[in-house]
């Protein structure tokens, strides 16, 4: 009896192993097809900075106070907020208008600059309302990657300096190589004392397999129609002439590279700075490649005390599958917190 429900317990073991394969195979097939039947959609949330700043200073006055400073701080507070109401109506019956603003965008890089999906449709939205006597904030993180995906995001960018509104980065932990690309497009950069910017260079770096495949008698064919269609490959073997051409390559994106940060930022010695290295904050202000020392908190509380403040953010819709996803994730760990991962190209 024993062994038969021990050879039991294997079968209906091995039984829902093959179930669970199949399931994941349909699953993925299932949101293959719904990611090419559904197109990327998304909404754009809007968040008032000032009033975040105001509840946090209150939450906090409302503990540390006591109640007699509390009272008397809540009706300054209240005559604060009647004074600025006749304040605006005043300036919209004069033609005024309203405060100048200010619109915080957050951009989080990875290699393939997947982020500029959402920057160009935060663009797109703010460029539809500002006008020249406001501002965009950057809140910028990224270690660079591929250059198409930051060439890209740089452009978008580009767009608030085509509509003569102003821009300033602020660069809290890091802007290398890609990531300094897109600040370097600003009118104003500013970066922690410790913040990473700089490594103004360009890599390229693949494996070669081509001795241990010809060892094991196995031939690559690579064909191609045109001298230089590919240079350097993985399986084939390269010649010195493949390697010439690659390594031209990498110089002209490098000099396109130089191009650009000296167009953008022409008090910088590029020769200087365009070695591949990187600095910190500190260093990096000695070096022009930023204009002030200073926090994106520190600027944005600045900021709240003169303008209207933004945080403007796409929000990305998820279809079925994705969801259906996430909803296993935490069912399998529902202790473990999704850990966004920095990845730089070495």
């Amino acid at each position: 009896m024993l062994e038969f429900l021990l050879e039991y317990g294997l079968f209906l073991a091995k039984s829902v192993t093959i179930l669970v394969a199949i399931l994941v195979v349909i699953a993925v097939i299932f949101g293959m097809n719904q990611r090419q039947k559904e197109p990327e959609a998304g909404h754009i949330e809007v968040k008032s900075l000032n009033d975040t700043l105001e509840a946090i200073t209150h939450s906090l006055k409302s503990v540390v106070l006591n109640p007699e400073l509390r009272k008397q701080d809540e009706k300054e507070a209240k005559k604060k907020t009647k004074e600025k109401q006749k304040s605006l109506k005043k300036e919209v019956k004069d033609g005024q208008g309203p405060r100048p603003r200010t619109f915080v965008i957050d951009f989080k890089g990875d290699v393939q600059a997947s982020s500029v999906t959402g920057l160009r449709e935060e663009i797109t939205a703010i460029l539809s309302v500002a006008e020249p006597t406001d501002e965009v904030l950057v809140r910028l993180e990224s270690p660079g990657g591929v250059v198409h995906g930051y060439g890209l995001a740089a452009s978008q960018l580009a767009r608030f300096r085509k509509r003569e509104i102003p821009l300033t980065v602020a660069v809290d932990k890091v802007a290398a190589s890609g990531g300094y690309m897109m600040a370097s497009v600003a009118n104003r950069i500013i970066a922690a004392p410790f913040s990473l910017l700089g490594s103004i260079g360009v890599i390229a770096q693949l494996p070669n397999f081509h001795r241990l495949l010809k060892k094991n008698d196995v031939d690559v064919e690579v064909l191609t129609a045109g001298e230089f269609k590919r240079t350097l490959t993985v399986f084939g073997e390269n010649t010195e002439k493949g390697r010439e051409k690659f390594v031209e390559e990498l110089e002209d994106v490098h000099n396109l590279f130089k191009e650009l940060v000296s167009q953008n930022r022409p008090q910088l010695n590029i020769d200087e700075v365009a070695t591949g290295e990187a600095w910190f904050g500190t260093r990096a202000l000695e070096r022009n490649l930023v204009d002030e020392l200073m926090t994106s908190d520190e600027y944005i509380v600045e900021q709240c005390a003169e303008r209207d403040v933004f945080l403007v953010k796409f929000v990305q819709h998820k279809n079925k599958i994705d969801r259906l996803f996430e909803r296993v994730a935490r069912l399998i760990a529902p202790g473990v917190d999704q850990q966004h991962t920095n990845l730089t190209i070495q």
